[in-house]
């Protein structure tokens, strides 16, 4: 077995998305050396985003990919030491605090969660057993697979409406299925969405949720649908794709950090400390503390004040 390298750092950050990076930024012009530890997706969960419309200041649009390789530039640029790794434990009980990755164990004086989330399922037996085999939870990933095809979403926030609209120029025709009513997407995509329904590319079933699905040579052939008057009908299609939202990644913390449905607990917004937790040297930033904005922006904020945060409480510890 590979002996495990001991890396010692003043600062560890850990997540490589909107949030991680921006910590990485402002805490390496604090001149705190902060280490980055990427975490099993460099670049988060808005690598999977196609088009960018509200970044400020990038008005021409830009993709999830483009800014994401822009902080990590961003990042080395000031001297940010990056390590891919998968911090597998923690022990935050004493100071320093020990983190034991796939490839290093780390010992720091203090650490930025910036985790992230992943994708969210719908508990489906069928849905696990065609996993790849037609189930996606990105189409960005995906999409070319299904040229000129039918395929299904699930989903009505910005995540599926954002889906529908970039798949609509790849594949034949799309059904989008919502347990709801009603979209809780932003105006804009709501608006361009209801051209595509009218334009009869994509086929909107509301009060709907997937019952199951089905195949054959082992790969998705369709799905069976509920509404809520519990009326079954069948849809043929070769690709479903489930954008129903994301579980923070906070499981390998909840047993020492103080966590609410999912989500660390940091002090409130506006005082000192906003973003430290429990346990006094340990931050959070991004989606792992946000149950409600989840904007790559919010999630960049708190990354900066994560990093203001840890350099107060640095400065104090080194007195």
């Amino acid at each position: 077995m590979k002996k495990k390298k001991i890396v010692r750092s003043n600062l560890l950050i850990l997540g490589s998305g909107p949030s991680g990076y921006t910590a990485a930024i402002y805490a390496a012009r604090s001149n705190l050396n902060p280490i980055l530890v990427t975490g099993p997706t460099p670049g988060g969960q808005l690598i999977t985003t196609n088009t960018i419309e509200n970044w400020p200041g990038d008005y021409k649009n830009i993709t999830g990919i483009q800014l994401m390789d822009r902080m990590n530039k961003h990042s080395k640029k000031l001297k940010t030491k990056i390590v891919f790794d998968i911090i597998k434990k923690v022990n935050f009980m004493h100071k320093p605090f020990f983190l034991f990755g796939e490839e290093n164990i780390y010992i720091s004086n203090s650490v930025i969660i910036a985790t992230g989330s992943y994708a969210k399922y719908l508990g489906l037996k069928s849905e696990k057993e065609y996993m790849g085999k037609g189930v996606s939870s990105c189409a960005t990933c995906d999409g070319i697979f299904y040229k000129n095809k039918d395929i299904a979403i699930v989903g009505g926030g910005n995540t599926a409406i954002e889906e529908v609209l970039y798949l609509s120029n790849i594949v034949s025709k799309i059904h989008l299925i919502h347990r709801k009513e009603n979209f809780k997407a932003e105006k804009i995509l709501i608006n361009r969405l209801k051209k595509k329904i009218e334009s009869k590319k994509v086929i909107f079933h509301k009060n709907s949720i997937v019952y199951e699905i089905f195949g054959k040579e082992n790969c998705v052939s369709g799905i069976k649908i509920k509404n809520h008057k519990n009326i079954y009908s069948e849809i043929k299609i070769s690709g479903l794709f489930i954008a129903i939202g994301h579980i923070p990644n906070t499981k390998i913390f909840s047993n020492q950090l103080k966590t609410k449905k999912g989500y660390i607990s940091v002090q409130k917004i506006l005082i000192k400390n906003s973003t430290q937790t429990n346990i006094p040297g340990i931050f959070a930033a991004g989606d792992v503390i946000d149950n409600c904005y989840k904007q790559a922006i919010t999630a960049a904020a708190t990354g900066c004040m994560a990093a203001l945060d840890a350099k107060e409480y640095l400065e104090k510890e080194n007195k």
